[in-house]
């Protein structure tokens, strides 16, 4: 059983909430942070950073506005709107949780932990973070950043949130740890910078670096793709990801598990399609990073002499609107400029 750490005096406290509140980033989230911005937002941030997330929030709020808007859209415009930020099941979740957020609790997300607890894709640090920062509840919020500092701050001993925050704005500690991660103890801390440093106890014993004890991360997995962009008449020849599977509700081309050159690349789609095709051409090589894999992905340019009713397949104009995987979604830029060149 761990030691329970001394827990820090009150003026630590305030001197974070000092700095928390004079360095704090001016993020769109927290301009008006109503229970379903926060949702958005957070849901966004995992497994993303914050450069990233800032233009998709201000997109996605201006589709769709609220809880309702979201539930009324149709999948595909979702996931669409969501392409780029990879982990779609976040997208899909949100979805299906705005569903339930207006059929059970009349479009508001309700400010209690239980309810939030039944809704789809709503985890601890989610629905902590909402009953914080929007319904200013005293409730653990403890992302990668706040385990950091806690870490550091308590010298390696185990913490629980809820047994340090203050009764008096503990969602603006809250919030003030997680920026404090962020911003100054990160990865290589900025201890000279930090409010915290004259009470930190890796600081005092010289182990920011050994702080938190880090885990074994597993090795990304290679794939090899040839990719089939196959042509009949004005029309590409698509396939769409199948619910349950990673690519699910997102459009790729037809392609095969191996890097193998373009008469060896035929035959294999031939097969796996059940169509005549003809090698016409090559776009370069893309590389794709989703989940723990790393695609190397190889387009051939090929043409079917005939289109198949089993097979789905749209025009050029049609392609972009669709919502499509990042790596696909690199082909069909190349595809594009292809077009321009030779028509």
């Amino acid at each position: 059983m761990s030691q329970t750490p001394n827990l820090p005096h009150w003026k630590v406290f305030e001197e974070l909430r000092e700095w928390f509140l004079a360095n704090r980033r001016p993020l769109p989230w927290r301009e008006n942070p109503t229970p379903y911005r926060v949702w958005i937002s957070e849901v966004m941030l995992q497994q993303t950073q914050v450069k990233t997330v800032i233009p998709y929030f201000h997109r996605w709020m201006e589709v769709f506005p609220t809880v309702h808007a979201l539930a009324e859209a149709p999948l595909e415009q979702v996931i669409k709107l969501w392409e780029g930020l990879g982990y779609y099941s976040r997208a899909r979740n949100l979805h299906e949780a705005a569903k339930m957020v207006v059929a059970e609790h009349g479009g508001e997300l309700p400010a209690d932990p239980v309810k939030l607890s039944k809704i789809k894709g709503l985890g601890p640090y989610t629905i902590g973070a909402i009953l914080n920062f929007a319904f200013h509840q005293r409730a653990p919020a403890v992302d990668g950043n706040v385990s950091r500092v806690l870490a550091r701050f308590f010298g390696g001993k185990e913490v629980q949130i809820d047994q340090i925050l203050p009764k008096r704005e503990p969602w603006v500690i809250s919030e003030a740890l997680i920026e404090l991660g962020a911003l100054i103890c990160h990865r290589e801390p900025a201890c000279q910078s930090c409010p915290l440093q004259q009470e930190c106890e890796a600081n005092r014993l010289g182990m920011q670096k050994e702080l938190p004890r880090k885990k074994k991360r597993a090795k990304a997995t290679l794939l090899y793709r040839t990719v089939g962009v196959i042509r009949c008449g004005e029309s590409y020849l698509l396939k769409k990801g199948e619910k349950g599977k990673i690519m699910a509700d997102l459009f790729e081309f037809p392609f095969v598990e191996a890097k193998v050159e373009p008469e060896h690349a035929k035959e294999k789609l031939e097969k796996l399609l059940k169509l005549s095709l003809k090698y016409v051409g090559s776009l370069s090589c893309q590389h794709h990073t989703f989940t723990r894999y790393r695609a190397h992905l190889y387009p051939y340019l090929f043409e079917a002499e005939e289109k198949s009713e089993n097979h789905l397949w749209k025009t050029i104009q049609e392609l972009s609107p669709l919502p499509f995987s990042s790596g696909h979604r690199k082909i069909l830029k190349q595809l594009l400029i292809h077009e321009n060149i030779t028509h």
